[in-house]
């Protein structure tokens, strides 16, 4: 077996290994958080330098300069082979036999970090706040551009980093971490019910309404003559409200007919004047005369009033001085 660069240098641990899948080494469990496993020479190592825990470490592909981080399970690959989950492999574009090279790191503690799922399906899960959380456990880091993956109920989750504080790398071990939620990446709004011909509708109603609504005509009320005489001018009619032509309005009396002097029959005629009549024009001008001669029936036996004899002057009897 050929290693590559097996002998360390310097104070910081840094190395090249061959990556492989965790399926290899019959530890799936591995694929449900970022930990990797790796050779014990790692560990003598490690053990002699005086770095931080925990071991947090930097991957990245030299051909293509993806770079992701990850912590470490166990100590018990192979040498010069390291063992990871397949989606750090997808994230680094990695495949089976890939040189990576790992280096120790240390990332301040995560405050912020936001994600984006690929499918609305993992907002649809019963609980996925708690899914999440306890996905997160078996996490060590996060970086800004990974694709982590949440496995539940016999399904995989892909989930984006799409944001992360205070750096684009963080440790989420023993730290509260404030978590946000993009929308997902096949989200579509829901389309809004179109309302065009509805309002188009609502519209035209409200221009014909107002139509139909009386306007103010000014001046068309019947007069009255403060000497209590009747009118000897009629007002000319006016056109009906309700929009129909041609209509008049149905005035009691005529013009050349003077009314009675009785007070019954001349508040009758001035309350019929200038009144707007709906309905059929021809009923109520029939009508009309009717009314009229009703009128001059109940005037006629008021006419005809008895006059007081006049004052004549030197019509009586005649009387002598002389007896």
């Amino acid at each position: 077996m050929q290693y590559f660069n097996y002998g360390y240098h310097g104070i910081s641990f840094e190395q090249t290994y061959r990556c492989y899948p965790a399926s290899f080494i019959d530890k799936p469990h591995i694929e449900n958080g970022d930990k990797i496993i790796m050779p014990p020479s790692a560990l003598d190592r490690l053990a002699s330098l005086h770095i931080d825990y925990p071991m947090l470490f930097e991957l990245r592909n030299a051909s293509t300069d993806r770079l992701s981080h990850c912590g470490v399970l166990e100590f018990i690959a192979e040498e010069g082979l390291i063992y990871m989950p397949y989606w750090m492999m997808e994230n680094l574009l990695l495949q089976e036999g890939d040189v990576v090279r790992v280096k120790n790191v240390t990332l301040p503690k995560g405050t912020y970090v936001k994600l984006q799922p690929h499918t609305t399906d993992f907002l649809n899960i019963s609980n996925p706040k708690a899914i999440l959380e306890t996905t997160l456990r078996n996490f060590s880091c996060l970086t800004t551009g990974d694709s982590i993956m949440v496995a539940y109920n016999n399904k995989k989750y892909y989930i984006d980093i799409i944001e992360s504080k205070p750096s684009s790398a963080i440790s989420i071990i023993e730290t509260d971490c404030e978590v946000d939620f993009a929308p997902p990446l096949d989200y579509k709004e829901p389309e809004r019910p179109v309302s065009s011909i509805p309002s188009s509708k609502a519209a035209t109603e409200d221009k014909a309404a107002p139509v139909e609504e009386p306007k103010f005509n000014p001046f068309t009320g019947s007069g009255r003559r403060l000497d209590g005489k009747p009118l000897k001018y009629q007002p000319p009619p006016v056109s009906s409200p309700s929009g129909s032509k041609g209509k008049q309005p149905a005035v009691s009396g005529s013009s050349g007919q003077q009314p009675s002097t009785g007070s019954s029959s001349q508040s009758k005629s001035r309350q019929s004047q200038g009144k707007l009549v709906f309905g059929s024009n021809a009923n109520n001008q029939r009508a009309a005369p009717q009314k009229q001669k009703e009128v001059g029936k109940e005037t006629k036996p008021e006419a005809p009033s008895k006059e007081e004899p006049k004052f004549q002057p030197f019509t009586g009897k005649k009387y002598s001085l002389r007896g």
